[in-house]
């Protein structure tokens, strides 16, 4: 059974950083993405990792500010995020399938985990 367990979530101040983990199983290693939904919103891409790690990909919302990366030992996929913003605020998945842009669409159509909730608040 496949399954992809993000945590890491939480409450911060604008500035602040989180550390959001996906530990995957029952999966061979595969392209990964980060996507988010917003409150009211669609599934909004924002960072993809190659299976090897080699090449990362990146929103223009959060480039320069999120950092994807991956441990295949430990199978698991990581997001840093520093600088945070308000408008970060929503549910944060790991997605399997893809590393580079999917539509809102084609995002709800990559296996995800059940998500973990980033709040961006003073």
């Amino acid at each position: 059974e496949v399954q992809l367990v993000e945590s890491g979530g939480g409450w911060v101040q604008p500035g602040g950083s989180l550390n959001l983990s996906c530990e995957v199983s029952g999966l061979s290693s595969d392209d990964m993405s980060w996507v988010r939904q917003a409150p009211g919103k669609g599934l909004e891409w924002i960072a993809g990792i190659t299976r090897g790690g080699s090449k990362t990909y990146y929103s223009m919302e959060v480039t320069d500010r999120f950092t994807v990366s991956r441990d295949n030992t430990k199978r698991t996929v990581y997001l840093q995020m520093n600088n945070l913003k308000m408008e970060d605020t929503g549910e944060y998945y790991c997605a399997a399938g893809g590393a580079t842009f999917c539509s809102p669409s084609s995002c709800e159509r990559r296996r995800r985990g059940r998500g973990t909730q980033v709040t961006v608040h003073p």
